[in-house]
């Protein structure tokens, strides 16, 4: 179903959801922040990212992509419930993602999951402005509300011929994410990181047209593989959030 406002269901019994204010607050946000710029500045990214070479010709293309973390998160899942008491402990249990899925009908990776993001513009003075402007007309995020952090090292994707940069981002004021243009995405969601680390949520996926096996994750309302689940996992570790989980366990995607 087409999500054209996104919110969090409201907590039910149960429902670890943390209501942290005064120094408490502050001290975790200096924490995200602090782990967030630390993973803009790791230039890392999944090993099977990197094996394509980006060749030297003009059919290569800059874009960029918004990882845009903030907090108000609360699982949606019932395995990502069960892991908010653990990620209480690093003081993330409401640290969310915002995430898309791509309307069907684009020509490149269509209805594909996704970080807010495309092609760098004419108009755009760095792979930051077009991160943020992408994130803006597709998802309705305001850039001044954007904290930037860093961003990661770019990589090519051989099927749309991008070299993509991972643009870091902490959500100084959330807001509702919705669709704003229906020809490019089909539903926006904020994905609490409980529902990504929940070992019951996570898996792989295999596209044997594509020759190419990736992380994968069903968080309920959307299922993620490819580049933005091969990211998200490398993220996740990086940040020391995700625990163990079952890479044989298979996610099916559908088409």
């Amino acid at each position: 179903m087409s999500a054209e406002a996104c919110e969090y269901p409201p907590a039910g019994p149960g429902s670890a959801v943390r209501a942290s204010t005064g120094r408490d607050s502050v001290s975790h946000d200096e924490t995200l922040r602090t782990q967030l710029e630390n993973l803009a500045a790791s230039n890392g990214s999944p090993e099977w990212l990197r094996r394509a070479p980006t060749p030297v010709d003009e059919s290569v293309r800059d874009a960029a992509v918004l990882m845009l973390f903030g907090r108000g998160g609360q699982p949606r899942t019932d395995a990502g419930r069960a892991e908010s008491s653990r990620l209480a402990d690093f003081g993330v249990d409401d640290v969310d993602i915002v995430l898309l899925q791509r309307a069907s009908t684009l020509r490149n990776h269509p209805g594909q999951v996704a970080f807010p993001g495309g092609g760098r513009d004419p108009e755009d003075d760095s792979l930051v402005a077009a991160a943020l402007r992408e994130a803006q007309e597709e998802a309705g995020i305001v850039p001044s509300t954007v904290d930037v952090l860093g961003q990661m090292d770019p990589l090519y994707i051989p099927v749309s011929k991008f070299q993509v940069t991972p643009v870091i981002g902490y959500w100084a004021q959330p807001g509702v994410v919705r669709v704003m243009d229906e020809a490019e995405s089909y539903s926006v969601y904020r994905v609490s990181a409980a529902d990504l680390v929940a070992p019951a949520n996570r898996g792989t996926f295999s596209r044997p047209d594509l020759k190419v096996t990736t992380p994968a994750f069903d968080v309920g309302v959307l299922k993620v593989w490819g580049f933005t689940a091969g990211i998200l996992d490398f993220a996740l570790d990086h940040l020391g959030w995700a625990g163990d989980w079952d890479r044989d366990a298979h996610i099916d995607i559908d088409f």
